[in-house]
């Protein structure tokens, strides 16, 4: 079973446009890899309300790194935390999918 942690803008989105992109990238994901893949959750609903940003990233990265596989949604590199992921992953070699 693969692994896979998915990177998606949330920034100024709401939780129904970050649904709507995230169950669009599981698709793209499950293309891919077949039904075989297990989607490392890192959306975590409602806690922007209660968390910064930075702890939020904290916590992103602590999911990325049971990862076998991170994938990065279209328009990632807009986004800091998408491109501080990006970047983490490549540094300790976890495989990555952008689109």
């Amino acid at each position: 079973m693969t692994k896979v942690f998915i990177s998606q803008p949330m920034a100024g989105l709401t939780d129904d446009e970050i649904v709507k992109e995230r169950t669009r990238a599981i698709r793209k994901v499950k293309e891919k890899y077949g039904d075989d893949v297990r989607i490392v959750d890192s959306y975590f609903k409602d806690s922007y309300l209660h968390e910064t940003p930075c702890t939020l990233l904290g916590l992103s990265i602590q999911k990325l790194g049971t990862a076998d596989v991170a994938y990065f949604v279209k328009n990632w590199n807009k986004f800091r935390g998408c491109k501080l992921e990006n970047q983490i992953a490549k540094v300790y070699s976890i495989p990555v999918i952008e689109e």
